[in-house]
């Protein structure tokens, strides 16, 4: 279970850079680098108030929900160098994204091309 940071600020899912899901999938089946992957669980946020740059609840002061540092992560990108069996095998991945509006516009940052 990879320790998962979280960038992406738009989406339900993110509290103060962890997420609340115990499990993401990372898509990008036919990816050979960073931008053609993307977090296919983002769901992004609808009615917070956004303020100075981030939505509010992102920066609260307590994490609602399950949200954890640890998530089990699986991926199509099978390319990647961390993929074993779609199951991502990395010790630390940070998921990209700060202004996604859809999952195309996230990334798993730590993908390595296997090439």
């Amino acid at each position: 279970m990879p320790d998962l940071k979280c960038t992406v600020q738009t989406c339900t899912h993110n509290k103060q850079f962890l997420c609340d899901l115990d499990k993401i999938q990372v898509g990008g089946n036919n990816a050979k680098s960073m931008i053609e992957t993307s977090c296919d669980s983002f769901q992004e946020r609808a009615g917070e108030a956004y303020e100075n740059g981030s939505y509010s609840n992102s920066y609260g002061d307590d994490i609602t929900g399950n949200a954890s540092d640890r998530s089990d992560v699986d991926c199509e990108a099978t390319a990647c160098q961390y993929n074993d069996s779609c199951k991502c095998q990395a010790g630390k991945i940070s998921v990209e994204g700060s202004n996604a509006c859809h999952s195309d516009g996230t990334a798993c940052a730590t993908f390595e091309y296997r090439g």
